[in-house]
């Protein structure tokens, strides 16, 4: 099934139905896979025979999916997030994201579903949702904000003992990486038989994978994304993400996306470029109207950048690991200062012409959700359009010599997203306050874990 173009309007529930029928009995079809993005953008969801499959086919999963933790646990609060009978929602597909399965051996589908409630209104706890809200701001005011992702990754050993460092992975010569390779075309190429497999089930997949580099860590690689609308993209890096796993393990490794992996190592990061057009013309309204300079709005929109992001690092970095990649010395940011073409900072408007102005945020790891971070980032940039806010000179030395000004721990950055009505009110209080919930216990766990660290130097030394 082709993807629906910018300029066509959206199919009607039975239109979807038909199209979506079409499209499996196209490809004899068997399975079905009915995905959900979940609160850490990983899929839930159930498998169906095809021939069961339809469009109003009644699938439902718990609500309790999205109160739930990494670990598989629940918040002390949980029967207060969900709906007192802890009910099921109700999923319907969404046509325009089915795809093949390619690595499965028969044909099977896979295709992302919406969550509604027993009423039929969008489930308030689902991130597509969340995302889509505020999309819905952007088009009420006939503005239509358009993204490009730039997501890292490591390729590491398997490591099936989780108290051993990760290592980077033999290539092709037989021999891991031991220094650092930015940009190298050989260091890519050692690892050609996976990333063949990748592009080969990205093309069938009809991901918009554009360009592949080498980052600088021992066997971390980025990957683009075409620049489109935001719910796509997310769709994508959610997508490309079970891809490049299943990539991986067909050759022995992992793919992992975690924020900080090796010690030794930079960070993984999902940087976001971001625009703003107008919804009947197609302009960039980040253009000012005189020649060589920005609009209004696009200094608002980094104004409101720099004002929240530091409220919403929760949805940016949201686990207790993303705070290592946040770290004075490394190419990540540590502040929300703003520069032309300025790495250090973390918000770059890289050197273009006026019309293809737009902004990268460099807050978010590899390990946030897509939904919620293209939410979060877009969030904030709508409070600075709403509130006019002003953004700070452009930086044209180090931001690394300005300090801090985000939170330095998970623990830290719930605490100033639940000091943050205008965010909770945008990316909704119930999703909010459940989110925050989830994120709370996940620290808890986590800071009852004793480390190596502590045994090797306390133990016998305090």
């Amino acid at each position: 099934m082709s993807r629906k173009k910018n300029n066509e309007k959206p199919m009607n529930a039975e239109q979807q139905e038909s199209s979506l029928k079409k499209w499996l009995k196209e490809r004899r079809i068997t399975e079905v896979e009915c995905l959900v993005p979940d609160i850490t953008g990983n899929a839930r969801g159930k498998i169906i025979p095809a021939a069961k499959f339809s469009h109003d086919y009644g699938t439902r999963l718990p609500e309790g999916i999205f109160v739930t933790t990494v670990t598989g646990d629940y918040p002390d609060a949980y029967y207060e997030l969900v709906a007192p009978s802890d009910s099921d929602m109700y999923l319907r597909p969404d046509a325009d994201t089915v795809r093949m399965v390619p690595w499965a051996t028969d044909p099977t589908a896979q295709v992302i579903h919406d969550c509604f409630t027993r009423d039929g209104k969008p489930h308030e706890l689902a991130p597509r949702n969340v995302l889509r809200n505020i999309l819905a701001l952007y088009e009420a005011k006939g503005m239509k904000p358009i993204v490009a992702p730039e997501l890292e990754f490591f390729l590491v050993q398997k490591n099936t003992d989780p108290d051993f460092p990760l290592q980077p992975p033999a290539g092709r010569s037989g021999r891991p990486e031991t220094a650092r390779q930015s940009y190298s075309i050989d260091a890519v190429n050692e690892f050609d038989p996976i990333l063949d497999l990748m592009y080969d089930y990205a093309e069938e997949m009809e991901l918009d994978v554009d360009t592949l580099i080498h980052e600088s860590g021992a066997a971390q690689l980025e990957v683009n994304f075409v620049h489109s609308d935001p719910m796509s993209r997310a769709d994508q890096v959610f997508l490309f993400k079970r891809t490049m796993r299943e990539a991986a393990l067909r050759h022995g490794i992992y793919a992992t996306f975690l924020a900080k992996p090796m010690e030794n190592e930079p960070g993984s990061a999902m940087h976001i470029h971001q625009s703003m057009l107008d919804a009947k013309t197609g302009k960039n309204l980040f253009a000012g109207k005189k020649e060589g300079q920005h609009s209004e709005l696009f200094k608002n929109y980094l104004g409101g950048l720099q004002k929240y992001v530091p409220m919403a690092m929760p949805f940016f970095a949201p686990n207790v690991n993303s705070y290592r990649r946040l770290a004075v010395g490394d190419v990540a940011p540590i502040n929300v200062q703003w520069g032309f073409d300025n790495r250090t900072c973390g918000l770059r408007v890289p050197m273009d012409s006026l019309e293809n102005t737009r902004v990268e945020s460099r807050f978010a790891g590899s390990d946030a959700n897509p939904y919620l971070a293209m939410a979060a980032t877009l969030a904030c940039g709508y409070l600075g359009i709403i509130e006019k806010l002003k953004p700070t000179e452009p930086l044209t030395t180090s931001a690394q010599d300005k300090g801090y000004e985000l939170p330095r721990s998970l623990e830290e950055s719930l605490k100033w997203l639940r000091g943050c009505a205008p965010l909770q009110n945008l990316m909704g209080e119930r999703f909010v306050n459940a989110y925050i919930h989830v994120k709370e216990k996940e620290y808890q766990t986590y800071f009852r874990v004793i480390s190596s660290w502590e045994r090797e130097f306390l133990l016998l030394n305090v």
